[in-house]
């Protein structure tokens, strides 16, 4: 049976990364953003379409468009739905969307606070959860080409293990990933399905340029100085860069070698924080 994965927030940055190694490793991939991001959506699936033309004289299905808003169950419900139907059965599912708003918790509006945690957590715990269901009904007869279990990861931060300043609400929705992603493979272990999330620390993304004005106005730096000064403090040196993240996603936790790892979440952050 082939490997099927969706992948949410993947238009751009991280999880475009994840979703070109997905595709080098053998993974058919849905590849989800809010519907705006169309233009970028349909780049995606090009870049990874070539990818595996490359790969095989005969590609299959290859990268598809999942437009929706992860907020939504409906949305994500008709996601795993669509990826299923043009793709086949669902093995993986990336619940990388997010946002990342810096504003100081007084400062922090009723919309803007269920905004955070409609996308961060609540984004997440639909992934996870219609990602599951349908899981659960294929049964184990869907799992193969060495694939043993069927794999829900989520997208958490250094945020999660240490909340940052100007950041306080986004860090409390990575936490709640934490606490989410080990309810949730304590429950799906009986059904052969492993949850883990990653914790990317600073990556050179959109995302960051936008974290980088937010928390340079806060601190008083011109943009692009914040991403240059926290990287100073990086035990390896540098920033990180999708790849790396991708790398832990694609290249571990959505392989037959994390079949024995549940409820983890691994920072990928270059040695910000230790764990």
């Amino acid at each position: 049976m082939a490997l099927n994965a969706i992948v949410s927030g993947a238009s751009r940055g991280i999880g475009r990364s994840i979703a070109h190694r997905l595709a080098r490793e053998g993974y058919s991939v849905g590849i989800n953003d809010i519907p705006e991001a169309s233009a970028d959506i349909d780049n995606v699936i090009s870049e990874i379409n070539s990818i595996l033309s490359f790969q095989h004289s005969k590609p299959r299905p290859g990268a598809v468009a999942l437009p929706g808003d992860v907020s939504s169950s409906s949305d994500v419900a008709s996601m795993v739905s669509k990826a299923v139907t043009k793709l086949g059965p669902l093995t993986l599912m990336v619940a990388n969307a997010g946002i990342a708003p810096v504003t100081p918790l007084l400062l922090s509006s009723t919309e803007e606070v269920d905004r955070i945690l409609g996308i961060n957590v609540r984004g997440v715990f639909n992934c996870y959860t219609e990602a599951a269901k349908q899981m659960i009904s294929q049964g184990d007869i869907a799992l193969g080409a060495g694939i043993t279990r069927y794999k829900l990861v989520g997208a958490a931060s250094i945020a999660a293990f240490r909340a940052f300043p100007g950041c306080g609400i986004y860090s409390a929705s990575k936490f709640a990933v934490r606490g989410l992603t080990q309810a949730t493979a304590a429950e799906m272990a009986r059904h052969n399905i492993t949850v883990n999330a990653y914790a990317p620390g600073i990556v050179g993304t959109p995302m960051w340029d936008e974290v980088d004005e937010g928390i340079g106005e806060i601190e008083g730096r011109p943009k692009g100085k914040t991403l240059e000064a926290y990287s100073k403090g990086i035990p390896l040196g540098r920033a990180g860069v999708p790849e790396d993240v991708a790398g832990l996603v694609g290249g571990f936790l959505a392989s037959k070698d994390s079949d024995y790892v549940t409820g983890q979440t691994m920072l990928v952050d270059g040695g910000i924080v230790f764990n």
